[in-house]
């Protein structure tokens, strides 16, 4: 598909901070790729039947949620989303550190970034409405909310780069990289021409969430977090769009099944064809919301095979909190005394009883605000997510590293 491909620039370069190999510190210029405006560009064709499809399953993900946006099904597909976002990252952790993090006890780095990731995800993807626009600031504030706690970035987090970044090669210059964005000073033009195109109705949403994440890559406007920002831009498109207007789909699930396929259609947008990562989006989109379909009704049996082995009185806390169990499976007394509304003794109660009969499982040792998960819940996002990555995978796989 005719596209107008990245114009190359060769700029000047030096180190701000003399380091790496005596190449590094002589490098005196690089050449950067500048991402055409895109505002008013014409793309050819309509949707394709793989973009069709998608949108259908999407559909009926969304009519699946019950119209409950910040919900079990809501909140998981989030969790979802962000543990594979960030996977693409080379983030990895595990279950149990992962519910630690949630709890905000000690987790590794990862979990930690995972956790933020839900956070900046919820925060970019609510702050639109069918029809509306999401701004500069919106991604700024969900920007911050990714990376304020990241003790390295965190001087940045929320505010587009003043530094030339780079993908791949050296840890100390663009020497040998593998993509060089556009020179800062051109970060805050760009990202505004990019959310011009974002907010036309002309085009096929898919093909249009797949260009607004392509391009936004391009331009990297942050020192990190850049992929999982662009990630949820793909959603927010969506909401936009009218299209997952209660949910979020975790493409990045599917995406995540081979990474180097992934970044490689990231290449081909910069080289001028949009056909792949359209394909590419459309095909992790599909996977993605057919796998989670019967999310919602495995959510529900949760709750009533609990209930079947544990006898509660309806209407006790206990009882109310089997069904909060699904949408915040990491639980103090004090967040279960927050969202059902009890006393702090009611609530605690509730939560040893949940221990008592094999529901929730300790997280920590702490003497105060001690935390328990729910175990069955996090196996479900566990699996989910395999599910995703193993039909990726059989499809041919969807994604890889940028």
């Amino acid at each position: 598909m005719d596209w107008p491909p990245h114009r190359r620039r060769t700029v000047p370069w030096a180190q701000r901070r003399c380091a790496g190999t005596r190449a590094d510190r002589m490098l005196s210029e690089v050449t950067v790729a500048i991402p055409p405006s895109i505002a008013t560009l014409e793309i050819p064709g309509g949707a394709t039947t793989l973009e069709i499809e998608a949108l259908d399953a999407i559909a009926r993900l969304d009519q699946a949620s019950d119209g409950q946006t910040v919900g079990a099904l809501g909140m998981m597909l989030i969790r979802l989303e962000s543990v594979a976002s960030s996977k693409i990252e080379h983030l990895e952790a595990g279950v149990g550190d992962y519910a630690r993090a949630m709890a905000g006890s000690r987790a590794n780095e990862s979990a930690t970034a995972m956790v933020a990731a839900s956070a900046a995800i919820h925060d970019l993807v609510s702050s639109v409405e069918p029809g509306g626009r999401f701004t500069v600031d919106r991604i700024l504030t969900a920007h911050r909310a990714l990376m304020i706690d990241d003790p390295g970035e965190r001087s940045y987090a929320g505010r587009f780069r003043d530094v030339q970044n780079w993908i791949g090669g050296s840890d100390h210059s663009p020497r040998d990289a593998l993509f060089v964005p556009p020179p800062p000073e051109l970060v805050a033009p760009l990202m505004d021409d990019l959310l011009a195109f974002a907010h036309r109705d002309d085009l096929p949403p898919l093909l249009q969430a797949a260009v607004v994440h392509a391009q936004f890559e391009s331009i990297h406007p942050f020192t990190d977090g850049n992929g999982r920002i662009g990630r949820a831009l793909i959603q927010a498109v969506l909401r936009r769009r009218g299209n997952a207007r209660t949910v979020v789909v975790p493409i990045a699930s599917a995406l995540a099944a081979n990474r180097d396929r992934y970044y490689g259609l990231l290449t081909s947008y910069r080289d001028g064809d949009v056909r792949p990562i359209a394909d590419g989006i459309a095909t992790a989109a599909r996977i993605a919301a057919d796998a989670c379909l019967p999310l919602p009704q495995r959510l529900n049996d949760l709750s009533r095979e609990w209930r079947a082995t544990t006898g509660f009185r309806r209407g006790s806390a206990a009882d109310a909190l089997l069904d909060l169990l699904p949408a915040r499976p990491v639980v103090t007394a004090g967040t279960v005394e927050e969202e059902l509304g009890v006393s702090y003794s009611a609530a605690n109660n509730a939560v040893l009883a949940l221990v008592e009969s094999g529901i929730l499982s300790p997280l920590n040792d702490r003497k105060r605000d001690r935390a328990f998960v729910a175990s069955e819940v996090m196996a479900e996002l566990t699996a989910l997510e395999r599910l995703m990555g193993a039909r990726a995978a059989g499809a041919g796989g969807v994604a890889s590293r940028a």
